[in-house]
């Protein structure tokens, strides 16, 4: 072959080469468009790239969803203070990157850590050397946080770290519930805490327990949003509208919590606790008449503000731990028997101890008080006597009472997880332990509905935490809680002798409940002590395993409130376990009686001197006014208090008649009673000891003459 045809066959090669890599790039460039055609129409078709839904994205991107809190209601004491409102707290963290710097150059990293840590430990509770270790890591680090020490900041201590112009401290606000009186009703207002909501992402207060658990629905609102639509830099795009769903703020809780006899109820409540240390503390005081919660303690307690003991106690054990009641279960006992037609007061028993089959039934006295009448056998607390009443009863009837008092049910919604009661009644043993308050556990939100039969004349009302619901604003009542009757286990006439067996116990000179008689007042009560068992059920043994209570009313004739105090297992040492329990009884029940007497216009007592006695007595009457008559006259020569004196139910008019003067029953008269008689008649008294008249040397219905000597003892 010529060269000249080689050449030839080259080039047709080179040209079939050039053509057929034309052929394949044309084939590679139409293909690789095809598939970016197909790529992009893809996405405009079904608006999705590697399962990421683009067109979600691109809405999230220009278009902002944010989250508007609704404010959390208000709970308020009966006086309209807050007891627990809405505030922010703020988390703190310090950034040391040196790299972090403010769009002029301005350092936004901690400068100054020796500073910073001397200012933080200053407003914190964090020590310098703690904090300025925070501050200097081991490791190079971005930021840090102080622990517990940097978190649940208060705006105040906010703005005094701020006020100190460190740089690289930064805050981070989160919603918060303030609660302004510390260790103030705790477990019955409760607790809310800020929880991360699922569908938001964002912090949200949530009720924990108390009310704030129980009327969470009224109390959190509804969350609000706003849409809007932004550009690439962030900034809202005018043109285009945005959108929003108001927040709705949550409704209001109004309480029936007194403040100033909360207060003092607190204080009280620490001051035992700190002298006999008891395992449980509880203590509430109810307006008789409404069923008002007007003050409810517990130890141990919490501060909701800082959380200081939260650990120690969860539950409310006012509505939620169930005990043996002890005594004070006797009232209901005693009630039913009188009420059935069963109860005979003047006849007899051999106290001490009673067999029932191979069991015994023990007094508190083993060695009893020999023969006595059944009411003096309440009055000494004999368990003896009220087996015998529920034998009499039968168990039947018996039961019939215990239901008719609700003392095994829940009794309201306004408290935080109640607890039912139960009890042991099979056997005749079982049946008559329930009479003296064992075998039978209860709640002592039971007993105190149950006492307010007793106060009431017989009408029961169901205790009441809650007033009223209000709209967000405190200006629409959404919701009432009034006064609601719940049955009428007992006659008026029941409950009148009731009370009067329940005088004997504070005032009776052989009654054990001396300790709660209170200036000024007449109180009627009823003391308890109940065996505590453990936790495999059986009674612990010792001085301090015990059970002490008092459940009182007052003015006994016309009751107004009922208070109810129980103190589990103190160690008593050598004081007494009544006494300590007065502390508590005593005091906040007489403040109580005195504001409730400071508020009541009183009408100032009529005139009835010159009257016939029938005819003032009957004028004092209408006006609920006891008196006493001293004299055999048929007129009345003087009267004291004076006319025009105010009107007050506690208090008693003396009315001296012409004839022979016949001396009262003084027992139970305070000092100054006595004193208010010695003046009216011309009396000279020597007093012996301290309190309420327990003997006097002329007795009752004895003749005496004016200037006469009146020995009285006090105890």
């Amino acid at each position: 072959m010529s060269e000249k045809q080689t050449e030839m066959n080259n080039q047709r090669r080179a040209i079939k080469t050039r053509r057929l890599a034309g052929k394949s790039l044309l084939v590679f460039v139409v293909v690789v468009f095809g598939l970016i055609v197909i790529f992009f129409a893809q996405k405009a078709i079904f608006k999705t790239a590697n399962g990421v839904n683009l067109a979600d994205r691109t809405q999230k991107l220009y278009n902002q969803t944010s989250v508007m809190h609704a404010r959390r209601g208000t709970i308020y004491d009966q006086t309209g203070q807050p007891l627990a409102e809405n505030t922010n707290t703020y988390s703190l963290y310090a950034v040391l990157d040196h790299k972090q710097k403010s769009l002029t150059g301005q350092p936004e990293y901690v400068q100054d850590k020796a500073k910073t840590a001397r200012v933080l430990a200053a407003n914190l509770p964090i020590s310098y050397e703690k904090a300025y270790r925070v501050l200097t890591p081991k490791h190079k680090s971005f930021q840090v946080e102080f622990g517990a020490a940097g978190q649940n900041i208060s705006l105040s201590t906010k703005q005094k770290l701020q006020a100190a112009r460190l740089s690289g401290l930064n805050f981070v606000s989160q919603p918060a519930r303030m609660y302004p009186n510390g260790m103030f009703a705790a477990h019955l207002i409760g607790l809310a805490s800020a929880k991360v909501d699922q569908k938001t992402k964002q912090p949200q207060l949530v009720g924990q327990m108390g009310i704030e658990r129980t009327f969470e629905k009224d109390l959190k609102g509804q969350d609000g949003l706003k849409k809007s639509q932004h550009d690439n830099y962030g900034y809202q795009i005018p043109s285009e509208k945005a959108t929003e769903k108001k927040p709705r703020n949550g409704k209001n809780v109004h309480t029936t919590i007194d403040p100033s006899l909360e207060l003092l109820l607190e204080n009280q409540m620490s001051q035992v606790d700190s002298d006999v240390h008891p395992k449980v503390l509880n203590a509430m005081l109810m307006d008789a008449k409404t069923g008002k919660i007007v003050a409810a303690a517990q130890r141990p307690s919490f501060n909701p503000q800082t959380g200081q003991g939260l650990g120690k106690v969860w539950r409310d054990t006012l509505t939620q731990d169930l005990y043996e009641p002890g005594s004070t279960m006797k009232i209901f006992t005693m009630a039913a028997s009188i009420d059935s037609g069963h109860y005979r007061g003047s006849d007899t028993y051999q106290s001490g101890i009673y067999h029932i089959g191979n069991q015994i039934v023990p007094d508190w006295n083993r060695n009893g008080w020999g023969t006595i009448t059944y009411d003096k056998g309440f009055a000494l607390s004999s368990n003896v006597a009220m087996a015998h009443l529920e034998e009499n009863m039968g168990p039947k009837t018996w039961k019939n009472y215990i239901n008719r008092f609700q003392l095994l049910q829940n009794n309201t919604s306004d408290f935080d997880q109640q607890s039912h009661g139960v009890m042991q009644f099979e056997r005749p043993i079982e049946q008559a332990n329930t009479a003296f308050g064992q075998g039978i556990q209860v709640t002592a939100l039971q007993m105190m509905q149950g006492f307010t039969a007793i106060a009431n004349d017989g009408t029961m009302i169901r205790p009441r935490l809650v007033d009223q619901v209000t709209d967000a604003k405190n200006q629409k009542v959404l919701k009432r809680y009034p006064k609601k009757i719940v049955g009428h286990p007992i006659s008026a006439t029941t409950a009148q002798q009731m009370r009067k067996h329940m005088e004997d116990v504070v005032y009776k000179n052989y009654g054990i409940g001396h300790d709660f008689q209170i200036d000024g007042y007449r109180v009627a009560a009823k003391t308890g002590t109940a065996q505590v068992t453990d936790a495999n059920g059986q009674y612990e043994n010792g001085n301090d395993s015990y059970l002490y209570s008092v459940a009182g009313m007052a003015p006994a004739k016309h009751p107004r409130y009922i208070m109810y105090v129980t103190m589990k297992q103190p160690q008593l040492g050598s004081q007494s376990a009544t006494k300590e329990i007065a502390k508590i009884f005593n005091v906040v029940m007489k403040k109580a009686l005195d504001n409730e007497r400071a508020k009541q216009k009183l009408t100032p007592l009529p005139d009835v001197t010159k009257q016939p006695v029938a005819a003032a007595q009957a004028t004092l009457q209408k006006q609920k006014v006891n008196s006493v008559v001293i004299g055999t006259g048929a007129t009345v020569q003087q009267q004291s208090p004076a006319p025009k004196a105010p009107a007050d139910l506690s208090s008693r008019v003396l009315l001296r008649t012409d004839g022979q003067m016949k001396m009262p029953d003084l027992t139970g008269w305070s000092k100054e009673e006595v004193e208010e008689l010695a003046q009216l008649v011309n009396l000279q008294v020597n007093y012996n000891g301290t309190g309420h008249v327990k003997d006097q040397s002329i007795k009752p219905n004895q003749d005496f003459a004016e200037h006469a000597t009146l020995d009285v003892a006090l105890n």
